[in-house]
């Protein structure tokens, strides 16, 4: 039987094996990466690893710091100068941090020069942030971007309180409104379907209801309450609307110039009436083809994307968003664009959802009363079936995957539109999509097509045709980024990743 000691050499050697083989792709591809930092540290240990330990442990990825690397020598080993004292060190760093981080050391050599990687686990997200103890949570506190270290705002730093200690800011009293501000028709008629088959419910007194329901707060309607029975709750937050948008250019401008846009609208009122309006306004904009069956000769309309789907992404934009002070000021925006509809909200993801898990798990809930209320309503069924809809309706309808995003304080969902749909002109176009070869091919094929086609550097436009996608955008975002985030695909101008001239090219 394998005694304890050597059980513990064997893991040792796995983890150096693993140290040695990252340590070759990081020389291969020549940049960091999302969880990888790189220290020479030939000379000392470097005296401020509180940046980076902060937002390693702020990701759910966690991180791992690489010693002995040196970029400026064309990322060979220089070595550190004593491994025990460097790990001494970087714990001592680790140890001002608040939460403590627990960094898991590895030693490798190569070329006789030693290199020693801290593992840097992910700390669960009731103990985010993490941060440096010297310059307190506020200033202390960073997050990863790419390969650098950016200072977490106001927002995100309140993101983890607000879940941490489950802020409602849905049931605030909103001081300015005064009960009688509720429309009485729809507060009476939702207290009636409230109470349809509840009788313990239907004894209480109405005005006992709605403070228990959350609508009203010490005599005043809770934010909510307002946003929900309010005939203008604009009048309360002027940017709790949707501003939406069919644009002649692809690209999003900083302003409202009424000029830049085909149709242009500001959608306001409570949030049943802003449903009801932004999918109006969808209707309007949306493009068709006339399609004719073969079998029947019968003529129907096909829509540009599946309505169905747009009305479950928007009505999570309206019931999820983040309706915290901190976004009080930024509204809903749906945008319709050459090829693709793009519908962002205010808050990322709520709580511990990550994007592999969105439509899998079920998520916390960041608005009950509203999502409680909406259903309540019957707008929806609150059976967290919406993003498994969304991706149902436009696998059915032959169109990309959705894209989801969860970016920094901002929740955004892409639908790719297929060009075989009417162009903005009135011609028909062939649709990339329906007709290339690769079509068929799953992802994971389309991933290893990429790879082989950027043997050679590739333009954006170049690998989106070989994929037979016609939308650059969506190839880039679904294929090309995660190939690149994974070391594998490198770019010709790293430091200018959204630059026109920029291409890829696989790492050998």
């Amino acid at each position: 039987m394998i005694n304890r000691f050597v059980k513990s050499a064997i893991i040792l050697a796995m983890l150096e094996l693993d140290l040695l083989n990252l340590v070759e792709k990081i020389q291969n591809r020549k940049a960091e990466a999302q969880t990888i930092e790189l220290k020479a540290a030939h000379e000392g240990c470097p005296t401020k690893l509180y940046d980076t330990l902060s937002s390693f442990s702020n990701q759910d990825d966690g991180g791992i710091i690489i010693f002995g690397l040196d970029e400026q020598q064309d990322y060979s080993a220089v070595g550190v100068y004593d491994v025990q004292d460097l790990i001494k060190h970087v714990a001592e760093q680790c140890n001002q941090m608040h939460p403590k981080v627990r960094a898991m050391f590895t030693i490798c050599d190569i070329e006789g020069k030693h290199v020693v990687s801290a593992e840097i686990p992910s700390m669960d997200i009731t103990d985010r942030p993490c941060y440096y103890e010297g310059k307190g949570r506020n200033r202390g506190s960073y997050i990863r971007v790419g390969e650098a270290d950016e200072p977490m705002t106001e927002y995100e730093i309140y993101s983890y309180e607000a879940f941490r200690r489950k802020y409602e800011d849905e049931t605030h009293p909103v001081e300015r409104a005064d009960i009688n501000d509720l429309d009485e028709s729809r507060v009476t008629s939702y207290i009636t379907t409230l109470k349809d088959g509840k009788p313990n419910l239907s004894q209480m007194p109405d005005s006992r209801i709605l403070d228990l329901m959350s609508i009203v707060r010490e005599g005043k309607p809770t934010l909510a309450g307002a946003m929900l029975f309010c005939p203008y709750p604009q009048a309360f937050f002027p940017q709790l609307g949707i501003i939406a948008a069919r644009q002649l250019s692809d690209e999003i401008p900083a302003n409202t110039d009424g000029e830049r846009f085909q149709d242009n609208e500001r959608i306001e009122g409570p949030l049943p009436d802003q449903l009801r309006d932004a999918m109006y306004f969808i209707r309007r904009n949306m493009r068709t083809k006339t399609s004719i069956s073969p079998q029947t000769g019968e003529r129907s309309d096909v829509p540009e994307y599946p309505i169905a789907a747009i009305r479950e992404i928007v009505l999570n934009a309206l019931i999820h968003r983040d309706y915290s002070i901190h976004t009080q000021g930024k509204p809903i925006r749906l945008r319709f664009l050459s090829d693709r509809l793009v519908i962002s909200n205010p808050g990322g993801l709520y709580g511990r959802l990550t994007l592999d898990q969105l439509g899998h798990v079920q998520p916390d809930t960041r608005n009950p009363v509203i999502a409680t209320t909406m259903e309540v309503l019957k707008l929806t069924e609150n059976r967290h079936s919406g993003i498994p809809t969304i991706r149902r309706l436009m696998s059915e309808a032959g169109l990309p995957e959705p894209l989801f995003e969860n970016r920094h304080g901002e929740f955004r969902v892409t639908l790719f539109a297929s060009s075989a749909h009417e162009s903005p002109n009135g011609a028909d176009s062939t649709d990339k999509m329906d007709t290339a070869p690769t079509t068929r091919l799953d992802a994971a094929t389309k991933r290893q097509a990429v790879l082989e086609f950027c043997s050679t550097p590739r333009t954006r436009n170049q690998i989106a045709e070989h994929l037979g996608i016609n939308s650059t955008t969506y190839a880039i975002s679904r294929y090309v980024q995660p190939l690149v985030q994974e070391g594998l695909l490198r770019l010709s101008l790293p430091d200018k990743p959204s630059s026109r001239n920029q291409t890829y090219q696989a790492v050998q």
